[in-house]
């Protein structure tokens, strides 16, 4: 116990922490302006601006310009040059350099992150009815959240689903991968899959399967329809609106996919226990869900705290109001997910070997 309560931090540390975290909250949504006006898009396309001209341009208001700009100058996004403050201040200079565009700009760049702040943002908006589920014990319903979170996750995860990384993945089931990169008749069901863009990745890492993706929110799977159809894949791949827990099909599967998606369903158990119905004898589901530490631990990792703060605001009450039959929540840890596949009447769970900075695989076999 008492190496545990020297691990807690005292009033100062605690109170500059939150602070720090105030301080990142207000620059969060300063980007989330920037990047829902356009500001950036302006910035990088036309290169250094003064704040009249990105008012021209982006067609926002002069002095909202200027003030953004110089806030955005002081937290260290963008570069100034110009006058000093006694004269024209109109007349600075400002620009969003080369490599903070990849963040903020460049939607299949790996570092993309410009609709992580509008998730936030989503969150902000249902916080009295969270506070009211927390009284109840009731949920938040997903679609309550609203484009800003289906947006945003999808955004997040977006630069991730490249053809060559989803088959590098693919690749550590050997004989899965085997059968969908050798010929024409391979089948993939992609659960939770979202704006599609996991469903999308995979036809195009495997151009002689049919994908189907499943999600529960129809706006989502509108939009995930759309995306396809201007990939022009609209042949290959398919997207139907429906709980994973009660998914149907005829004839075999040969790959179920789930990424991220495992958490944050109501029936887990049942989601995979409907999927393995439809796999074939020697088909495999690949999981991948948040690198969580396997054990709880207080104070924890970096990854540990986005998850519970992800858990507490979103993934948990999400779940709660669909009936959920799991305490689901962000944190997904291994024996978690292997207690999963044993309530669904799966043979093993192996975690594979693939590197990756958040997420961790899972191979689960009849």
């Amino acid at each position: 116990m008492a190496d545990a309560a020297e691990r807690v931090p005292d009033a100062g540390v605690l109170a500059e922490e939150i602070f720090d975290g105030l301080r990142a909250a207000m620059e969060v949504f300063a980007v989330d302006v920037g990047v829902r006006r356009g500001l950036y898009e302006a910035l990088a396309s036309h290169g250094s601006m003064t704040a009249r001209e990105l008012s021209r341009t982006a067609g926002v208001h002069a002095r909202y310009a200027r003030e953004w700009l110089e806030q955005q100058a002081v937290a260290g996004v963008l570069a100034v040059s110009g006058p000093p403050s006694g004269d024209d201040v109109y007349e600075r200079r400002f620009a969003l350099p080369a490599e903070h565009a990849r963040v903020l700009v460049d939607r299949d760049d790996p570092l993309f992150l410009g609709t992580g702040p509008q998730f936030v943002v989503s969150i902000a908006g249902v916080l009295p009815e969270l506070l009211e589920a927390f009284g109840t014990g009731a949920g938040v319903p997903y679609e309550r959240y609203g484009r800003g979170t289906r947006e945003g996750i999808a955004g997040l995860n977006r630069p991730l689903y490249r053809p060559e990384t989803v088959r590098s993945w693919v690749a550590a089931l050997p004989d899965v991968h085997g059968r969908l990169a050798g010929g024409p008749g391979g089948r993939v069901l992609d659960l939770g899959c979202g704006l599609g863009w996991s469903t999308i990745a995979l036809a195009r890492a495997f151009p002689a399967a049919r994908l189907t993706g499943i999600d529960l929110d129809d706006a989502s799977v509108e939009q995930a329809r759309r995306n396809a159809r201007e990939a022009g894949l609209g042949e290959r791949v398919s997207f139907v609106r429906t709980d994973a827990a009660g998914v149907r099909g005829g004839g075999s599967v040969d790959l179920v996919t789930v990424f991220e998606a495992l958490h944050d369903m109501a029936d887990p158990v049942g989601a995979l226990v409907s999927v393995r119905r439809l796999l074939s004898p020697s088909g495999a589901v690949l999981v991948a869900d948040e690198k969580v530490s396997e054990e709880f631990t207080a104070p924890g990792p970096e990854l540990d705290r986005v998850n519970y703060a992800f858990s507490v605001l979103h993934c948990l009450p999400a779940t709660r109001a669909e009936g959920a039959r799991v305490e689901a929540g962000t944190v997904l840890r291994p024996d978690m997910v292997r207690g999963y596949a044993r309530g669904a009447g799966y043979g093993t769970v192996e975690v594979l070997d693939i590197e990756h900075d958040l997420w961790r695989f899972y191979r689960i076999s009849p």
